[in-house]
C-alpha cells in the first residue's frame, strides 16, 4: 500500500485547492491522495423509529402505490463504502479485487470515491466483515428522503448541482464518473447522509418484489433480482438518463451483477424501538 493510501489525516480543501479540480456543486476536487474518510468503517446516523411514506404513484409501475411504513430505529452509513474501505477488507481476506484495481489496490485519485465492481455478495460480506449488514429498500428509502414524503433528499425540486447524476456530467460536457463521498454538500438527506441520489446506485437486502397493492404485476418480481437504490452518475442503459435521481426510484439487477455503477453502505440495527 502506497503512503497515500494509508494517509488518515483530515485535509483541508477549503484552502489550498480551490483549483485542484473542482466543478458546480461540489466542494471537494474530483481526486486526490489523502484520505479525509479514513480506513475505517464509515461513520453512522441513528434514523429514528417511526412512519414513512415509501414509493409514489406519480411515474413507474414498479414505484407504486404510495403506502406508508412503520420503522424501527437502526443505522445507517453516513458516506457510500469507499475504495480505502473496501481495500482493508480484501487485504484481510484475500478477496478478489474489484476489477478496476491494479495490483489489489485502487487507482491514484480515488482513495474515498464510493468502491464499484462490487457484487450483493461482495457488499452482504463486506458489510458483515465491519458487523454491519445491508439496509433494506424501506431503510434506505426512509433515510433518503425522510419523513416528509419528499421526492430527492435535498427536497422536491430538481437540481443538477446537489448531486452526481448524468444530467449533471451532460451539462458540462464532460464523460462522468464516481465523485468523493460527501462532495455534495447540498444535497445531504434530511437526516445527514450523503449521495442518497446519484453518484452510484446501492445494494439493498430486498427481493426486488411488489409493494402491497400493486395491480401492475411483472415476471421480474419474485425471489430472484435484488433491488438497488439512489441512482447513479450513470444510469442511461436502464433508465435513459433521467429518472433516477428520486428517492422513492429502485432497480433490479442478479445479485451476481457487477459494474462502473454499483456501490453500497452499510445498516445496523439499533436497541431502540
Amino acid at each position: 500500500m502506497t503512503a497515500s493510501h494509508s494517509a488518515h489525516q483530515q485535509v483541508d480543501f477549503t484552502s489550498s485547492n480551490k483549483t485542484a479540480g473542482f466543478a458546480p456543486g461540489m466542494h471537494l476536487p474530483m481526486t486526490y491522495e489523502t484520505t479525509r474518510i479514513g480506513r475505517q468503517a464509515n461513520e453512522m446516523v441513528l434514523i429514528p423509529a417511526g412512519e414513512f411514506t415509501m414509493g409514489s404513484d406519480k411515474r413507474l409501475p414498479d414505484e407504486g402505490p404510495e403506502h406508508r411504513v412503520l420503522l424501527g430505529a437502526y443505522w445507517l452509513d453516513r458516506y457510500e463504502v469507499t475504495n480505502l474501505q473496501y481495500k482493508q477488507f480484501i487485504d484481510a481476506t484475500n478477496r478478489k479485487s474489484p476489477r478496476h484495481y491494479e495490483n489489489r489496490t485502487f487507482p491514484d485519485g480515488l482513495v474515498d470515491h464510493p468502491v464499484v465492481y462490487v457484487s450483493w455478495y461482495d457488499a452482504t460480506d463486506y458489510c458483515a466483515w465491519v458487523g454491519k449488514r445491508l439496509p433494506s429498500g424501506a431503510e434506505w428509502e426512509k433515510a433518503a428522503r425522510g419523513d416528509d414524503a419528499r421526492i430527492y433528499p435535498w427536497g422536491n425540486e430538481f437540481d443538477i448541482t446537489r448531486a452526481n447524476m448524468p444530467q449533471r456530467w451532460k451539462t458540462l460536457k464532460q464523460a462522468g464518473g464516481t465523485t468523493p463521498v460527501g462532495a455534495f454538500k447540498e444535497g445531504v438527506s434530511p437526516f445527514g447522509l450523503y449521495d442518497m441520489s446519484g453518484n452510484v446506485w446501492e445494494w439493498t437486502s430486498s427481493w426486488y418484489e411488489a409493494y402491497p397493492g400493486n395491480q401492475k404485476p411483472t415476471e421480474n418480481y419474485g425471489q430472484t433480482y435484488k433491488t438497488l437504490k439512489g441512482g447513479s452518475w450513470w444510469n442511461c442503459s436502464f433508465y435513459k438518463c433521467g429518472v433516477s435521481a428520486p428517492a422513492f426510484n429502485r432497480s433490479f439487477f442478479l445479485r451476481t451483477t457487477r459494474n462502473k455503477s454499483f456501490g453500497f453502505r452499510c445498516a445496523k440495527d439499533s436497541e431502540e424501538k
